[in-house]
């Protein structure tokens, strides 16, 4: 199988979408400020900063990740792969792109928001480097009960 990393466009829009809110519903629900994201992910991602990458097979986008620019940092977020592609390692392949993209901006660091009874994701956000930081309490997700970053 050949994989291709390829930078946001708006017609991969509804794949992003819908990524996610399968991912969401199958873990979680989907929360007021995911829809809000998600449904315009050009206005709330790439309009203010961020970036959005799709991992793509020969034929079809497979699975997202996205790097959201908040006011002081960068978060990965919005990582989802479809369903029978998981467990191929296509996750971390998605990561390991951010990283070494957020080298060549020459960022200082990456954090992300996830939930610690997401044991494969926490182990592999360790995997890579990322360690546990203490949580905010206005965190904006509510499903989030663990922050780690990863310093470069």
């Amino acid at each position: 199988m050949t994989l291709e990393i390829i930078p946001f466009k708006p017609e991969y829009s509804q794949d992003f979408y819908n990524l996610n809110t399968e991912w969401l519903e199958k873990y979680f629900y989907v929360e007021p400020y995911d829809e809000k994201v998600l449904s315009n992910p050009k206005k709330y991602i790439i309009d203010t900063g961020g970036y959005i990458f799709f991992i793509k097979n020969e034929t079809r986008i497979i699975g997202t990740i996205a790097l959201i620019r908040q006011q002081t940092y960068f978060e990965l977020s919005k990582m989802a792969i479809l369903p029978e592609y998981r467990g191929q390692k296509i996750g971390l392949k998605l990561i390991e792109y951010c990283i070494n993209f957020a080298k060549q901006e020459k960022w200082k660091s990456i954090t992300l928001y996830s939930h610690k009874k997401l044991v494969p994701a926490i182990n592999l956000y360790k995997k890579v480097g990322f360690v546990e930081v203490p949580l905010e309490k206005d965190v904006h997700y509510e499903r989030a009960n663990i922050k780690m970053m990863l310093v470069f």
